[in-house]
């Protein structure tokens, strides 16, 4: 009897070891709906350890009324596969804008069991926005270069021209001239500005230890526009290096920290930015047809309590001259996308009240284990 034991039991653990291997949620559900079975990335869908799903009946864990609740009630009642396909699972606990196909199948042996299997379609549609990304900003590439000679050079003919005539104007006009001086150094910053966006890649790439670069930038916000806010950092202290420019990624990051702040508010009294770190296996981004696909585990995610992004612009965040501040250029997020894009990497965001998340997601310098890369 032994021999079969030890059989059963290697089969058994065999068995969890394939559920485990699985990158989609799987979960298995008895007739009353409650969860006796979830994997690792089930655990990872639901933001919730084992333990605690295994307590918990589907109605708990997906939002009220939603589609996958009535497939599994079928599977369960006809005893027959039943599929859906783009249905929404979004929940504060999920997060914003998350869609499924969703499987259901009756487990054999089990009294009128199934097993649920979700397969995202939010991560192939987040890719094709990363690539509809970086499409905008090299758009707005050769409009920056047009706008540098054909705009810059008339500006500063404009400028001298009232300089000129503040000299012999009198005090009302005078105050008329200085506010052209004004505009026409605002336009011109603005120009600058689009120049930024050029088809070159960041220069001085090097193996950044990431921690390093958030320690400084966030003791740059410390000193000026986040004093008010309180810092929070959860990192992972064996994350590798990535390769990368040091100053764009510094601008990457303050960028995304001063949107945060200024998110939260200055008459806030519980303003809080946490910052992450994590090493995530299995995300791969294509850039091409022939391309081969590029691993993008290292995922740096600034995350703030504010108010949100308000959902009209969502969709549209990372494009030029879209912004939710009445005095915003609209450029600050474009030209992130542009810099993490030359990186080789990808960056997304999830939007409730209260809680906004931005995730960079990022190649690795060297493999996992030629490097070492905790915070120094």
């Amino acid at each position: 009897m032994a021999p079969e034991r030890a059989r059963a039991s290697s089969a058994s653990l065999d068995a969890l070891q394939l559920l485990n291997a699985l990158p989609q949620p799987l979960l298995a559900i008895d007739a009353s709906g409650v969860v006796r079975e979830v994997n690792t990335a089930a655990e990872h869908f639901f933001d919730s350890g084992r333990s605690a799903l295994l307590r918990a009946k589907l109605v708990d864990i997906l939002p009220f009324g939603s589609p996958v609740i009535g497939l599994v009630a079928d599977a369960i009642a006809t005893q027959a596969t039943v599929n859906g396909y783009r249905l929404d699972v979004s929940t504060p606990r999920t997060g914003l804008g998350r869609v499924v196909d969703a499987y259901v199948s009756p487990l054999p042996r089990a009294e009128d069991g199934v097993l649920l299997l979700l397969q995202e379609r939010s991560i192939a549609e987040k890719m094709d926005r990363q690539l509809t990304h970086r499409s905008a900003a090299r758009s707005v590439t050769a409009l920056g270069a047009m706008l540098a000679h054909e705009i810059k050079n008339p500006l500063s003919g404009i400028r001298g021209a009232a300089q000129l005539l503040e000299a012999s104007a009198s005090d009302e006009d005078r105050a008329l001239t200085r506010l052209i001086c004004e505009e026409t150094d605002r336009i011109v910053k603005l120009v600058d500005r689009m120049e930024s966006f050029s088809e070159e890649r960041p220069g001085g790439r090097e193996s950044l230890n990431i921690h390093q670069v958030l320690d400084h930038v966030k003791r740059l916000a410390q000193a000026g526009f986040a004093q008010h806010i309180r810092f929070s950092e959860v990192y992972d202290p064996s994350l590798p290096h990535v390769l990368g420019s040091r100053d764009a990624l510094i601008q990457v990051f303050l960028n995304l920290i001063k949107n945060a702040a200024e998110a939260i508010g200055e008459e806030s009294i519980d303003g809080e930015i946490t910052l992450t770190t994590a090493y995530r296996q299995g995300v791969r981004l294509k850039v091409g047809a022939g391309a081969e696909p590029v691993s993008l585990p290292l995922e740096i995610c600034v995350r703030d309590n504010g108010p949100g992004v308000p959902a009209d612009i969502g969709a549209n965040l990372f494009e030029p001259f879209v912004s939710s501040k009445s005095s915003g250029s609209g450029l600050g997020l474009a030209l992130v996308a542009k810099v993490i894009g030359d990186h080789g990497g990808i960056i997304e965001f999830e939007s409730h009240p209260r809680r906004t998340m931005f995730r960079v997601l990022l190649p690795l310098a060297a493999p996992r284990a030629a490097s070492g890369g905790g915070v120094d």
